[in-house]
């Protein structure tokens, strides 16, 4: 039976109306203003017009070639359940473009609101240079940053596959609301970009054989490192946030999973994290590794003061004890681990460690406060290990370090839009080479006569 005229003509006019609204889906650098330091570096700018361009013109095509062949021979033979079927193909594929479009314009909204929009721009700079090695181990894909409610922090990693299809141009990172300002943001933030950095590394699949050949061994407890190897996505990307924030990144953790102590201790099959009691307890270990100090054995004893494991069951804290007895030696695996495209360095050598060691970083907080101004002349990643030692020591309060972190997360989204300016996007010049930016507050880490809380060592 030949396409009735009524069936043809009402599937031509729903065809032509998603046209309609195809055309009035514009490009993201046209939708809402925003102060030129809140917007998008070039890079994740450019894929992800390039994406959703992609996108809209082959949806295009599809639409037009659905009402080529409506009005052909072909179609006008063709019987109703398939027009209507290939109308109805037509119009899931239209709906995925809008979902496209819908999320990353969620990204981009934000930054219309001038404070809101600095602080993720500048936010961006610090995921990527978080996510950046020295030895060029990978080509690190554009990162991007957006505010959620909640207390997680999130990642859609860049090349994954988005709801309804298609990969992923661009890493975008979900920062929980409550963790802004501070160095805490630093152990959300670096743990998120690890798990990007992790996928460009292969390390998930590259350790879980070594857990797994530990597992089937005569001289394991079975239990324990099977459980190991169900973590092992989210401790790699524990690892990383480590060793980019140094003690920042514990301290950070230790607010975001203090819960109810049956939630510190919950073994649950389906949940890839670590119970929050040795999950704390392998960070500290792996940073005691990374940068050696006196600090990570009080923020130890200050967690177990927390969530006493004497109060367990003996089965539960017999599990919990194997768990820490078995730490030491995943820590020497994490760290001794030379994946493939490591090209023969270990983990610990390729995380540029030796630039976040403890008394480096106390050295730099001191110098900052006789000159502020050297302060924005360091690597991202650094400064926010210095403040959080600064903080661990007990030589930063939490209004002294509210007050310089938001003053460097504008100063680097001001960097980033005057390198663009200039036409250098993402030439890495050092800070210093930036015209002279007036901060009406940088006796922040001074010292003298500010007031700081006595740190109870």
């Amino acid at each position: 039976m030949s396409l009735p005229p009524v069936a043809s003509w009402m599937l031509e006019q729903e065809a032509r109306a998603l046209l309609t609204r195809l055309s009035l889906v514009k490009p993201l650098v046209l939708e809402g203003p925003m102060v030129p330091a809140a917007g998008l570096l070039p890079a994740p700018q450019l894929a992800i017009e390039r994406f959703l361009t992609a996108g809209r013109r082959h949806l295009h095509t599809l639409i037009n070639g659905f009402l080529t062949w409506l009005r052909s021979p072909a179609g006008l033979a063709a019987d109703v359940e398939e027009a209507q079927r290939r109308f109805t193909t037509l119009r899931l594929r239209f709906l995925r473009v809008l979902t496209h479009f819908d999320l990353f314009e969620n990204v981009v909204a934000q930054r219309s609101d001038a404070q809101t929009g600095v602080w993720l721009s500048g936010l961006d700079n610090i995921a990527a240079d978080a996510l950046r090695l020295r030895g060029g181990y990978f080509a690190p894909p554009p990162i991007v940053c957006y505010l959620d409610h909640g207390m997680g922090a999130a990642i859609r990693r860049a090349r994954t596959r988005l709801p309804g299809g298609g990969l992923n141009p661009v890493a975008i990172v979900k920062i929980p609301r409550e963790r802004l300002v501070g160095s805490g943001i630093t152990s959300s933030l670096f743990h998120e970009v690890g798990h990007q950095a992790a996928a460009l590394l292969g390390l998930v699949e590259s350790l879980r054989p070594v857990l797994r050949d530990i597992t089937e061994s005569s001289r394991s407890d079975d239990r324990t490192w099977r459980l190991w190897e169900r973590w092992i996505s989210e401790i790699v990307a524990d690892v990383w946030s480590v060793a980019r924030a140094g003690i920042a990144s514990t301290m950070g953790l230790i607010g975001v999973v203090s819960v109810p102590r049956p939630f510190v201790f919950r073994l649950s099959p389906d949940d890839p994290h670590p119970p929050p009691y040795i999950r704390v307890k392998l960070s500290a270990a792996l940073g005691n590794r990374f940068y050696p100090q006196p600090a990570w054995g009080r923020l130890v004893s200050l967690w177990e003061s927390y969530y006493p494991i004497d109060r367990l069951n003996e089965a539960q804290r017999r599990v919990f004890e194997k768990l820490e007895r078995s730490i030491p030696t995943l820590v020497d695996i994490l760290v001794n681990h030379t994946p493939t495209a490591l090209k023969g360095d270990t983990l610990i050598t390729a995380l540029d460690t030796d630039e976040l060691q403890p008394a480096r970083l106390r050295q730099l907080l001191q110098t900052w406060r006789a000159n502020p101004q050297d302060m924005y002349r360091t690597r991202a990643i650094v400064t926010f290990a210095a403040l959080g030692q600064g903080r661990a020591d007990g030589r930063l309060t939490p209004e002294e370090e509210s007050a310089v972190i938001t003053k460097l997360l504008t100063y680097w989204a001001l960097q980033s839009t005057l390198f663009v300016t200039a036409g250098c996007p993402d030439c890495g010049a050092p800070v210093s080479s930036l015209p002279h930016v007036h901060h009406d507050n940088t006796n922040a880490l001074k010292g003298p006569g500010h007031a700081r809380t006595k740190h109870p060592h």
